[in-house]
């Protein structure tokens, strides 16, 4: 029998210090997010991150929890119901961190006799630190509990056409009324070090210059191309001209070289060169989340103002949209026949 485990990131039980500790202990501790040796990965996330972190990350979930609880959870799990009555197979959901963990989604999967899995990260652009964490990790999980089962990996989806045009009929959607000087599409930044280690064939990576348009095998694995290729196929579609958008990546640490330009940075400068009514849309996500409600829709919009910016548009991710839903759906049953 067959049946799908979507997984998105995950997030801690609760906005305070006490849980977010060991779930930020957990993510950063990851060897696909920081890939250190692990030594030297303990001491800097031990030594050094969890002893403020916790605490001003806490702060920043606190300002957008909800009732419910963690909205990257409950959207979802809203996604998630939306789509099962729409698959022909059925359709559970896990969390590569915390509690809601990738065994537990696989136990589910097998108590309903499902043997053949379809592993759905929900991230529209490959990378290490998000792909492959999950689907390592869940191959990890099957050679210990469930050799019984089988797996087929879902491939990032960021140039499929109708994911694309669900972006960009959302993008559309949310912008209607509001008379927009530019659109910024900002990205989950990552270390320049894990798109050359991503290189399947290490040479064709350059970071800068013309390597992501230049056609090549790395391009399945290269999350930098995918996010650009996400972006010319969007504005194609909204048919925006090149002087009314750019790309920027956010979210980065500090003491590394991350993809550039930075979102921060960018955003800040934008008002003194005339734009003073941005909007912003994050493909990166599917769902809404710390980046996006906090990071974007909260930090930047303050940041944009203070910088003599006056209107300031955070697009929702596509989270439990019925369109978005309906291809996910659509791709599921494609697999399933």
């Amino acid at each position: 029998m067959k049946g799908v485990l979507i997984v998105n990131l995950g997030s801690p039980e609760s906005p305070t210090a006490k849980d977010v500790k060991p779930y930020l202990d957990e993510f950063l501790m990851d060897k696909y997010v920081i890939d250190f040796p692990y030594l030297l990965r303990a001491l800097l996330v031990r030594g050094i991150i969890l002893r403020k972190r916790p605490v001003e990350s806490a702060h920043a979930y606190s300002k957008i929890w909800w009732e419910e609880g963690s909205p990257l959870v409950v959207l979802s799990e809203r996604m998630r119901k939306k789509v099962q009555p729409l698959a022909n197979v059925p359709v559970s959901l896990a969390m590569r961190y915390g509690s809601m963990t990738i065994e537990k989604g696989l136990q589910e999967l097998s108590d309903k006799g499902v043997a053949d899995v379809l592993l759905f990260p929900l991230y529209p652009q490959y990378a290490m630190a998000s792909t492959l964490t999950i689907l390592a990790k869940a191959e990890e999980i099957r050679k210990k509990k469930f050799l019984h089962m089988k797996f087929t990996d879902f491939p990032a989806f960021y140039s499929r056409p109708d994911y694309i045009k669900n972006l960009a009929d959302s993008i559309q959607k949310h912008l209607a009324g509001f008379e927009y000087d530019h659109l910024l599409f900002s990205y989950h930044g990552i270390p320049e070090r894990h798109i050359r280690k991503a290189d399947v064939t290490k040479s064709h990576c350059k970071i800068y210059g013309s390597c992501c348009s230049t056609a090549s095998p790395a391009h399945d694995f290269c999350y930098r191309h995918q996010c650009y290729e996400t972006t010319r196929q969007a504005v194609k579609l909204l048919g925006l001209p090149a002087d009314k958008y750019s790309l920027t990546f956010q979210s980065r640490l500090a003491g590394d070289k991350w993809l550039e330009p930075y979102t921060d940075v960018e955003i800040d400068s934008m008002p003194a060169k005339g734009i003073k009514r941005l909007a912003v849309v994050t493909p990166a996500f599917v769902s809404d989340c710390l980046e996006t409600l906090e990071e974007i829709a909260m930090r930047a919009k303050e940041d944009f103002q203070a910088n003599g910016g006056e209107e300031f548009l955070a697009i929702p991710c596509l989270n439990d949209g019925d369109e978005w839903c309906e291809t996910v759906a659509g791709w599921i049953n494609d697999w399933a026949k």
